[in-house]
């Protein structure tokens, strides 16, 4: 059985006309007037600092995690060649250990890089407590926020 249409329905379909691609696309060609926002300074992390953050990321938590990885593989090798008998449980406490030491190298490349234009010091020590105090301002005015809404 075929359900009856309203009126309406009948009506709007005779009333749409068929567009040609001329005249449904002329509208997109033409410029609107719109206006130019100017962008607001960021007030993020400098790209020669995150570059910096980055290289010291790559030798603190790279090194350490791929020797991690590599202990799984250098085990197998010494025990599929019979060269030494290597526990289990050593082996993943010997990865672990390394991976444990690429997460702190993580921390310390980001809180050791020096955010003046300048680089600073080889290990870059001296600027493990300024970047701690960043960080916690970073977050504070959030904490701020949320606790005088409640």
């Amino acid at each position: 059985m075929k359900k009856k249409q309203s009126k309406k329905k009948i009506q709007n379909k005779k009333k749409k006309k068929d567009y040609s691609e001329k005249t449904a696309f002329a509208n997109l060609e033409k410029k609107s007037n719109t206006v130019a926002i100017p962008k607001r300074s960021s007030s993020g992390i400098p790209k020669y600092v995150a570059d910096r953050m980055a290289r010291r990321i790559f030798f603190t938590a790279g090194i350490p995690t791929i020797l991690g990885m590599s202990v799984f593989v250098v085990s197998y090798i010494i025990v599929t060649r019979n060269i030494a008998e290597i526990p289990p449980s050593s082996t993943i406490a010997i990865s672990a250990l390394f991976f444990l030491l690429g997460l702190a190298g993580l921390s310390f490349g980001i809180l050791s890089a020096s955010w003046d234009k300048e680089p600073g010091s080889f290990f870059g020590i001296e600027n493990i407590p300024m970047n701690i105090k960043r960080a916690k301002a970073a977050f504070k005015p959030a904490t701020q926020n949320f606790e005088d809404k409640s």
